[in-house]
């Protein structure tokens, strides 16, 4: 019985000593953290999509309560109502935001790209990427094995399977960017929406010269710079035989899209062209204006001719 009661009040005693070391210990060690951290992350949609380039929704918190600022800081998928709810939290400003989408910049269908070979192989994007070039002469284009779907969290993309090219849903994308992270070959890219969600890009990023990279695929872009030279913005830029529209300097014009002999640049969602119909028909002559009528002038009286007696004949006698 000595034992067992022993036993019993060792143990308490050695409980209560740890615990006075636990409590000393978390008193001495204690990080503090601020709770407005975990009331930003409780407004934010906790898509830890690593959108906003922080790991998680909870990092973006601790970063905007750590810098004091939003600038430069936005939650892609919460878009700006979320960044209010932010701000009015930590009891700061944000800018207005324009909203982005996903843009995929290769137009490689099956028609306008042939396969030369096929690949027999793990379904994956990013292991056909390291193996070789791809099915098609073009090195730089989609290889449809839709990595980027796999990566999106929000059902936004998916691979049209006719034309063996993704395609962005524009309703349900928050421009997160992980089908562009996902994406090896670096075809989708983050652009702004858009007015009325137009937008004008090239859709292409083959760099090789012209003659190889038209041969590859008839729709892309041959490095020829018409659309340099039409474009009075000095939005497009011509680098590594590949043309490229900035986005906050394009002003939609459109210019560039009749100049491109490739049809490689897009102008998405515009309303279609009015035919010109001055080139179609020639222009009808101007109408003259009619003249007011003029008053008739009086005529002289004319003078009747001499009658020539002599070679008037006699008349014959009854």
């Amino acid at each position: 019985m000595n034992v067992i009661l022993i036993a019993v009040i060792s143990l308490g005693v050695i409980a209560l000593v740890s615990a006075a070391i636990l409590y000393v210990a978390s008193k001495k060690f204690a990080v503090y953290e601020d709770p407005r951290i975990g009331q930003v992350a409780a407004v934010l949609p906790q898509a830890n999509c690593g959108g906003c380039g922080y790991p998680g929704c909870s990092g973006f918190a601790a970063a905007c309560v750590k810098a004091g600022s939003l600038e430069g800081k936005l939650c892609p998928v919460g878009g700006q109502p979320v960044m209010e709810k932010v701000a009015e939290i930590l009891g700061l400003t944000v800018a207005a935001s324009e909203p982005k989408v996903a843009v995929v910049r290769c137009n490689g269908t099956c028609a306008n790209r042939p396969r030369t070979n096929q690949y027999d192989g793990t379904k994956s994007c990013a292991i056909a990427s390291s193996l070789y070039g791809g099915e098609t002469g073009c090195s730089y284009g989609c290889l449809g094995c839709g990595d980027c779907v796999s990566a999106c969290l929000f059902d936004a993309i998916h691979m049209n399977p006719e034309t063996g090219l993704p395609e962005v849903d524009e309703d349900k994308c928050t421009a997160c960017g992980a089908c562009a992270k996902a994406c090896p070959r670096n075809i989708i890219e983050i652009r702004p929406k858009g007015k009325k969600s137009r937008r004008v890009y090239v859709q292409c990023v083959n760099k090789d010269k012209g003659a190889v990279a038209r041969k590859a695929c008839t729709v892309a872009c041959i490095g020829c710079g018409k659309c340099v030279k039409v474009c009075a913005f000095e939005a497009i830029t011509l680098e590594n035989n590949l043309a490229y529209i900035d986005p906050d300097k394009c002003k939609s014009c459109r210019k560039c899209e009749e100049a491109c002999p490739q049809n490689a640049i897009i102008a998405l969602n515009f309303p279609p062209r009015k035919p010109k119909t001055e080139e179609a028909t020639p222009a009808a002559p101007k109408a003259e204006p009619a003249k007011k009528p003029e008053a008739p002038k009086a005529e002289a009286p004319k003078a009747e001719a001499p009658k020539n007696e002599e070679t008037e004949l006699p008349k014959a006698e009854a």
